[in-house]
């Protein structure tokens, strides 16, 4: 796989391991994008972000001048935003150059040819808003042969008809974790910009565990849901769970040998919200934050009662400020 850049020294993290990154971005080289890619990219270091991936709308032209974007403090990857007549998704890490057809619909039953382009260069496949309100972009196709689910698109604000379908793709997925979990293999969620204009850039993004500050890490970890999403880096989530001397984070699995276990948060950025624990039954708990917007949180229970667990971080009116992929108990 293509790095854009090779950065001399490591990217800025959000914590140690961890990485900021908007992987739904599109600029003057996509239909109603209206900031050049260098506007991009300083609008991606100015809120802290350490990673782009670039997707323009069924293109490869722009990633020549989005090459020289990449630096020491900001790494830039290669995508592409796959418009279909039946839905979008993207195509994270593809090489330099490299374009993804998308003209078909899943009547043409193609979709896995090009899903399998993807994956040969070590890319991810993601459906992107899966319940956006236009033409197209109604996400029909099977999840399956996809990596990764696109749960959150653009500001989580309540009361535009677009954001409603945030919550129905996320219910759509939190839904799904059941059966995944039990069948051993789970699809994570991510949450993106899909920046096409000045001040859009990070609201929301992904927030990635690596071993490293390059693209292959950055894709392992979203490929393993070692990551979770915020509205802004203003918002930080650490989510644990621990038994004995065990402990596991997000995206990891627990062996509990059968005995009791403490969920562990720590939350900060966001003033009197609510934070909630949600397991194949539900929300399984919910407490509600200071005024002060940080606070250490403990919750406790076990492999019996719980196939795994997530986190969901909300504004007192509703609105989404951070949430997890889950922890696996066995």
């Amino acid at each position: 796989m293509s790095e854009a850049a090779s950065p001399a020294e490591p990217v800025r993290s959000a914590a140690p391991g961890w990485y900021r990154g908007d992987c739904h971005v599109h600029s003057v080289y996509s239909h109603g994008g209206e900031l050049t890619p260098e506007q991009v990219a300083a609008g991606a270091r100015a809120v802290g972000l350490d990673f782009v991936v670039t997707t323009e709308h069924n293109t490869a032209d722009g990633h020549e001048a989005w090459a020289r974007l990449g630096d020491g403090d900001l790494m830039v990857l290669f995508g592409q935003e796959v418009v279909t007549r039946t839905g979008h998704w993207l195509a994270l890490g593809l090489e330099a150059g490299q374009l993804i057809d998308g003209d078909y619909g899943v009547r043409d039953a193609v979709v896995e040819r090009h899903l399998a382009a993807v994956h040969r260069v070590g890319g991810l496949c993601v459906a992107a808003h899966p319940y956006a309100p236009y033409p197209s972009g109604a996400f029909v196709y099977p999840y399956r042969g996809f990596d990764v689910v696109e749960v959150w698109n653009g500001p989580w604000t309540s009361d535009l008809p677009w954001q409603a379908n945030n919550e129905v793709a996320l219910a759509e997925w939190g839904r799904s974790l059941a059966a995944d979990v039990h069948r051993g293999r789970w699809r994570p969620a991510i949450g993106n910009s899909d920046t096409h204009l000045d001040g859009q850039i990070g609201i929301p993004h992904t927030v990635v565990a690596a071993e490293k500050p390059t693209p292959a890490a950055i894709l392992a970890g979203i490929r393993a849901g070692r990551c979770w999403v915020a509205e802004s880096a203003a918002v930080h989530l650490e989510f644990n769970l621990v038994v004995g001397g065990r402990r596991a984070g997000i995206g990891e699995e627990l062996n509990t040998g059968g005995a009791p276990v403490v969920a562990q948060v720590q939350v900060h950025g966001v003033p009197a919200g609510t934070v909630s624990f949600h397991t194949e039954k539900g929300v399984a708990h919910r407490t509600v934050l200071p005024a002060t917007g940080s606070d250490n949180l403990e919750w406790h229970t076990s492999a019996a009662e719980a196939g795994f667990v997530r986190i969901e971080v909300r504004h007192p009116d509703g609105r989404m400020a951070a949430l997890s992929n889950p922890i696996t108990l066995v």
